[in-house]
């Protein structure tokens, strides 16, 4: 029987979830270990009660500033150091310096300088961000190739245009992939910034309950958090790769 992809991914969500419900009955303690029965109905009050969308709300809005800062300058950076090797020499040490670097300091380091802000936090986030996006890209400019650029310059190309129908074309997995990967990596660090300084997200609530001790809670929104995760991926990110790399098999 051949199922489709979405019923694959329904069929082992249901897995998972099975095998949660498994390890909370061998368990006995829904205290430690809560089951779905025992988070779903405190899930769905947190909805009703409208805590929970207004805190996905402001974790959502953290990731899609940090995510358009963080793609913008590293899409740049990555550009400039694939296609001029002299500013690659230069900058290729603090590629690695960054890339190397433990979120958890950049992110005490941002609240220090800067203070316990917005600002701070989507910093932190983003500047966690723009190494992997960098490196990605950079890869990217290394790889195009010079015999279709060639090409436009015969045919008299401008700069836009070549930009558009030979440049771009070439980068746009690079792209898909460095999204892909980066939303990824930028929702858990949001959840730490969260956690460490926000008075809003579903970071500083799991800190709150894991302060009160309430398992149930911290996996409710944790739940919460990996549902809007996979809708994103599901309906955005993945389509969007899709598209990018479709070009290659055409």
């Amino acid at each position: 029987m051949n199922l489709s992809p979405a019923a694959v991914r329904l069929l082992s969500i249901a897995g998972l979830i099975a095998f949660w419900a498994l390890l909370a009955a061998l368990h006995g303690n829904p205290r430690v270990l809560p089951g779905p029965a025992d988070v779903l109905p405190r899930l769905w009050a947190e909805i009703l009660s409208g805590e929970l969308p207004f805190h996905v709300g402001a974790t959502l809005g953290r990731v899609a500033a940090a995510f358009v800062v963080a793609m913008a300058i590293g899409v740049a950076l990555g550009l400039l150091m694939g296609r001029r090797p002299g500013v690659d020499r230069w900058l290729d040490a603090w590629l690695v310096v960054f890339l190397n670097m433990p979120a958890l300091v950049v992110i005490v380091l941002c609240y220090l300088w800067i203070g316990l802000n917005e600002v701070a936090a989507v910093a932190a986030v983003a500047i966690n961000k723009i190494p992997m996006v960098t490196a990605m890209m950079r890869e990217g400019a290394r790889a195009l190739d010079p015999a279709l650029d060639a090409m436009a310059r015969v045919f008299r190309m401008g700069p836009r245009a070549r930009f558009r129908h030979v440049i771009l074309p070439q980068l746009a997995p690079h792209l898909a992939s460095s999204a892909r990967s980066g939303i990824a990596l930028i929702w858990k660090i949001v959840l730490v910034v969260e956690f460490l300084g926000r008075s809003s997200g579903v970071g500083f609530k799991i800190h709150m309950f894991f302060q009160l001790f309430n398992v149930t809670m911290v996996l409710a929104y944790a739940l919460a958090f990996v549902v809007v995760m996979l809708l994103i991926e599901t309906l955005i990110m993945q389509p969007v790769e899709a598209r990018a790399r479709a070009w290659r098999t055409a």
